[in-house]
């Protein structure tokens, strides 16, 4: 059996009325609190959010990825839980694979857990396939750990590893300088295999755009580390 109590499922959500609803009871059916960040959506994605049992935190205005989870671990720190886990609100993850992260975390005693979604590559898009597989690789040398899958948002931290500080980078981009830090800290990042569920939904990741951006924040650190 999984103890759900002192975990809180952590899902940042911007525009995802149509799939939100849908997530969030999938989680609740395991017995998992879940708390949904709103980052400034003009949906109905909050409402879809608490209609389905989640607790609801809203930005005004849209933040980006990395500052919403940074609230949702703000709030999961305050309310005294252990851990917490991070889904998207999109509908490519799959609740029923919770078990899976919980299991690679009490099997590994690894800190951080990060879904492993390159078994079934083929059935991701392949711009977004290679996009992953070219990061993965240049941050598993950065970190000097072998994570598969460094870009999949479906993770589970202790949340006595995650810096009490917001990110520097508040997009799609948290996510990679975070997994970068917690390794510099002496984090163990192990991995899990997971489903992604691709279907007519549009990505909120722009494999130039975002790649750049990845790019640029490999840089600021750079840069950062040699001011140090």
């Amino acid at each position: 059996m999984v103890n759900t109590e002192n975990i809180c499922i952590v899902i940042p959500a911007f525009c995802e009325a149509a799939q939100i609803g849908a997530v969030v009871r999938g989680v609740c059916a395991q017995g998992f609190a879940v708390v949904v960040v709103d980052d400034g959506s003009p949906d109905a994605t909050a409402a879809e959010a608490a209609a389905a049992g989640a607790t609801v935190l809203r930005h005004a205005a849209k933040q980006g990825k990395g500052a919403a989870l940074h609230t949702a671990y703000e709030f999961a720190r305050t309310h005294g839980y252990a851990a917490v886990v991070t889904m998207d609100g999109d509908g490519q993850h799959d609740p029923a694979d919770l078990p899976a992260l919980l299991a690679a975390a009490r099997a590994t005693g690894a800190s951080v857990v990060v879904g492993n979604r390159m078994a079934g590559a083929a059935a991701m898009p392949w711009c977004r396939r290679w996009t992953n597989r070219l990061m993965s690789q240049l941050l598993g040398c950065l970190m000097r750990q072998c994570v598969p899958d460094t870009q999949c948002g479906f993770r589970y931290y202790r949340l006595a590893v995650l810096p009490v500080q917001p990110p520097r980078s508040t997009g799609f981009a948290a996510e990679s300088e975070l997994l970068l830090d917690l390794a510099a800290h002496g984090a163990r990042i192990a991995s899990a295999p997971v489903r992604a569920i691709y279907g007519d939904e549009k990505s909120k990741i722009n494999p130039v755009i975002d790649t750049l951006r990845f790019l640029g924040m490999m840089l600021r650190r750079a840069v950062w580390r040699s001011k140090g």
